[in-house]
């Protein structure tokens, strides 16, 4: 699911039952599938504030879908249907009733949700009258309306006093999933929404082991949690969150939490709150600044169409300009911001040039950019090789590190020996080599290594 609710420019409508493959799916604007539903639900004679009680439940039951991503986490191709037994009624192609299309337009982004709770609300409802349910009474919006009562009194009687009325930006739908497989060593914000998940998960299903701290970073602790998970819920054990482990933990999730429930457990803005930023730009100061302006330096030695720029860790002026120039020639967006886009071309190119670099006339020291993924405990192979090797180097030179056995295995020692290196060098002390550890080691052994 996303972070915060939103409404998307489009929605997917499968014109029949959940399960029956034969049946088409539509992909309408998300305000034309609301005036849709708005006609086929309620009559146009009804007292405008009875229309604009049910439009809002209406839009927030959709929003709900989409928000839980309902259909798309049980492996569906679509947003929701038009069957009134799971969703509510949608008949494409119909004719729209004019006065229902203005007061869509006017609220429909829109939506309830409980204070303190992101999720926009399970506004389950029933016309009323050949159906009862626990929620709004369409026919019932009318008699309230006709008793003076205005829109949200009406939500208010059936939806409870604790009822607010939000406003979502518009923006076009996009899945959960990052897109990548997650595991051992991925550190982004995408991790940390899996390990809450996870914990919240463990609570109903203890075998689960409790992640801590839930830090945005794929450790072996992330690792055993998913294992159990998927043991559980009879995935294939390996530890990896691929999608379709993704979009089963989300379901399990959405179905602890009760979300397609009226009385569900709410959301909270600490669940969502983004804690690692995933752009740079002006103003920003520290490691990655520096590691973008060192990329930037290394470019500049090649070639000079790249602007020259000082590695001062602090993103001013010269460096939005630097970033600029590259995303010029990288056909980028021109915004001076790195974000996801422009890191991976920066790193596809510094890994260009480093090739063709002649080491011995290299005005800068090139050094292999940090693999994808952190290393952390429990790592393996040619990246653990490297450090442990830079270690070996700086261990000559600093008494506070040891020299150990190269074998590539991140085990204890070789954590041990990070921790003692970031603490030296003023680094957060997690022992996670990240992309600041990984350049910080390489440039420091490069010193020793030169006799500095």
């Amino acid at each position: 699911m996303p972070e915060f609710p939103y409404i998307p420019e489009f929605i997917t409508v499968h014109l029949g039952l959940p399960n029956d493959s034969s049946a088409p799916n539509v992909t309408v604007p998300f305000l034309e599938y609301i005036q849709n539903v708005a006609s086929s639900e309620i009559y146009p004679t009804w007292p405008e504030s009875s229309i604009r009680a049910n439009v809002y439940a209406q839009i927030t039951y959709a929003l709900n879908r989409i928000y839980t991503e309902y259909y798309r986490s049980r492996g569906y191709d679509f947003d929701i249907t038009n069957t009134t037994a799971y969703d509510q009624a949608f008949v494409y192609g119909r004719d729209l009733f004019e006065n229902t299309n203005r007061i869509v337009g006017d609220i429909f982004d829109q939506y309830l949700a409980r204070p303190g709770a992101i999720q926009p609300l399970f506004a389950a409802y029933c016309d009323g009258r050949r159906v009862q349910c626990e929620g709004l009474s369409q026919w019932g919006t009318v008699t309230l309306a006709q008793q003076g009562l205005t829109p949200y009194q009406i939500l208010t009687n059936y939806y409870g006093d604790n009822l607010d009325i939000r406003t979502a930006p518009v923006r076009p739908l996009t899945e959960s999933y990052p897109g990548v497989a997650l595991r051992l060593g991925t550190v982004m914000n995408e991790v940390r929404v899996l390990q809450t998940r996870l914990n919240r998960i463990a609570a109903n299903y203890p075998a689960i082991p409790r992640i801590t701290p839930v830090n945005a970073i794929f450790d072996k602790n992330t690792e055993d949690a998913v294992r159990a998970f998927q043991e559980i819920f009879g995935l294939d054990v390996d530890g990896v969150v691929g999608k379709t482990t993704w979009y089963q933990i989300q379901n399990i999730y959405n179905a602890v939490k009760r979300l397609t429930d009226l009385n569900a457990e709410g959301i909270t803005q600490e669940e969502v709150q983004r804690q690692y930023p995933t752009v740079l730009r002006e103003g920003a100061t520290g490691e990655g600044v520096r590691i973008v302006q060192y990329i930037l330096s290394v470019l500049n030695a090649y070639d000079p169409m790249f602007d020259a720029v000082a590695i001062d860790g602090i993103y001013g002026p010269a460096t939005r300009q630097a970033v600029e120039t590259f995303q010029r020639i990288a056909n980028l967006t021109v915004d001076g911001i790195v974000g996801t886009n422009t890191w991976n071309s920066l790193k596809r190119a510094y890994d260009d040039v480093a090739a063709l670099f002649d080491q011995q006339s290299t005005p800068i020291p090139l050094f292999p950019l940090a693999p994808e993924q952190a290393l952390v405990l429990g790592s393996q192979g040619p990246a653990v090789l490297q450090i442990q090797g830079w270690i070996n180097t700086l261990a000559s030179a600093y008494p506070e590190l040891t020299t150990q056995p190269e074998t590539g295995y991140y085990g204890q020692n070789t954590r041990m020996n990070v921790m003692a290196f970031q603490e030296l060098f003023g680094l957060p002390t997690n022992g996670i080599v990240n992309a600041v550890t990984w350049n910080r080691l390489a440039t420091e052994a490069d010193r020793i290594s030169q006799g500095a």
